[in-house]
Formats: structure tokens, sequence, C-alpha cells
């Protein structure tokens, strides 16, 4: 199947590169298409991390769509954005992701950060035919919890000699005591600044402002609590699903329950691809 590379200019003048795979109506997902060589793969799962997760969902979805992938998150990381990683700039690159590869109208898939990082996009433009929210609630979102997450994480990063190495634990004990992620202070800075300028975002009166097809989902058993460094934070996803399913429904969310599953375990392809594309096919090929 014919695939094209692209690239586009973000708000701090660097540059991401996408690729562009499939044909039907464009879907963005901001992974990493990329096939991981084994040593890094290997290094990867001794992470916690799916080396072949955004591989394999370009895969599954191709076949019925134009997939628009990149590394947003991989591109943080490597060009780190601390004082400028806010809700409107974030909005801004996934709109000029979609101006470089020619989409005008283009669905977006996003799970956890990500997800929000849609639905501050769906807000802002009339340019999405359908948004899909994974591992974060569009209504009830643990903005709280997060910034005392990322702040600690900071810290951690700010006052150490070495790099910070975190490890949320207890509830995904297998999950998350596995990962052991080196970050540096203007990474870990970036999502300060994410999280401090979403405090005041109350996301029960966005609703009205998203008018695209739009379906959330999260593991049962989505409910991540972080060690004594971070607080004791609880960050809890699946409850404001589960609590306010009805709410969102009749806001006009699809609401999906992934029976038994944790924060990272509802993110892998073979739990999301069953879930999404039989939905996308529904609102956009009919």
């Amino acid at each position: 199947m014919e695939k094209t590379h692209a690239t586009a200019m973000l708000h701090d003048g660097s540059m991401i590169d996408l690729e562009v795979q499939g044909q039907g109506p464009a879907l963005m997902i901001p992974v990493n298409p990329a096939t991981i060589k084994a040593a890094q793969a290997d290094e990867m799962q001794k992470r916690g991390v799916e080396p072949l997760l955004g591989r394999s969902l370009v895969d599954g979805l191709r076949d019925k769509f134009r997939v628009i992938a990149f590394d947003y998150e991989g591109h943080l990381l490597q060009t780190p954005q601390p004082d400028t990683l806010t809700p409107i700039n974030i909005a801004n690159d996934l709109l000029a992701v979609a101006d470089a590869a020619d989409a005008r109208q283009f669905a977006y898939y996003g799970y956890s950060w990500l997800a929000l990082s849609g639905m501050q996009l769906a807000m802002r433009t009339d340019r999405l035919t359908a948004l899909i929210m994974g591992g974060f609630p569009p209504m009830g979102g643990p903005y709280k919890a997060m910034l005392t997450v990322n702040q600690a994480t900071h810290e951690i990063a700010s006052t150490s000699k070495e790099p910070s190495k975190t490890s949320p634990s207890s509830a995904e004990k297998t999950d998350w005591n596995s990962r052991v992620i080196a970050l540096t202070e203007s990474q870990t800075r970036q999502f300060v600044t994410l999280y401090q300028a979403l405090q005041e975002f109350d996301d029960r009166t966005a609703q009205a402002r998203i008018t695209c097809p739009r379906l959330c989902f999260a593991g049962s058993a989505d409910r991540i609590v972080y060690g004594e460094r971070w607080k004791n934070t609880v960050v809890h996803i699946a409850a404001p699903l589960i609590e306010q399913k009805a709410e969102l429904e009749a806001l006009g969310w699809e609401v999906r329950i992934l029976d038994g599953l944790t924060h990272s375990k509802a993110m892998l392809a073979d739990a999301v691809l069953p879930v999404i594309l039989p939905w996308l096919i529904s609102r956009l090929i009919f």
C-alpha cells in the first residue's frame, strides 16, 4: 500500500515527521508509526512500553482510512516545549499536521493526554469529522491530580543530579512499577505548563463546543495510584466514564468501558481496534 511522508512546522518552529498511508476518510493518530529495531524494542518492553503500538494501529486502520500518523509525544521528548505546551498551541500543532497532510477534514484518535489534546482541538475547529478519546474522560477529567503528579515529577527532575526515574505505583503494579523513565527538567516542565493551563478549564461547559461525532473509552480498572514521591495521588480515569455514562450519552458521546483493563492494557491495539474501527466505519463510511 502506498506510503507517503511529509513534515509539519509546529508552533515553536520545530519540524515533525508524519507518515500518511491508506485511502479513505482522513484519520489523524499521534503515534509512532516506525518499526522499532529489535534491541530498542526489547528495552522498551522492559519499561512497559509496547514498541509496535503505533505500527499496529496504522496497519489495522489503513485499509479503510487515510491514516496520518506522527509521533507527537516522542517529538516533545526530543524537542521539549517547557514554556509553550499550552492547549491552544497543541491545537495549532495538530492543525499544522493536518495541513501538511493535505487533510482539510479529518477524524482524530488520541489516548491519555493525547486524548485531552483532541478535545482541545475539537473545541477550536470545525474541521473534525469525528473525535475519539481513549484513556481520558471528556467530563470530570483529572486535571488537578495530573498537575500534582507532573509538578512532583518536575521537582524530582530539577533536584536530582541524575535524570529523574519516575515510576507510578500501586494500582497498576505490573504495568507501572516496571517502568523507569529518565526525564529531564525541560521535558517534565512542559507537562506542568500544560496542566497549569487547564486548571480553570470547565470540561462540562466545554461540551457545547464539541459538535462532531464522538466516542470515549477506558478500561474498567483504569485507576492509577502514584507513590509517596507523587504525594500518593490517585488519578481516576474509568470512574468518571462509569458514573457519568448516561449524562455523557445524553450530550452526544458514545461510551465504551473495557472490562478489566488497566490504563496500559486499554491502549494496546488488540483492545483499541475492535472499539474504534467499527465505530469509525459507521460514522465516516456508512
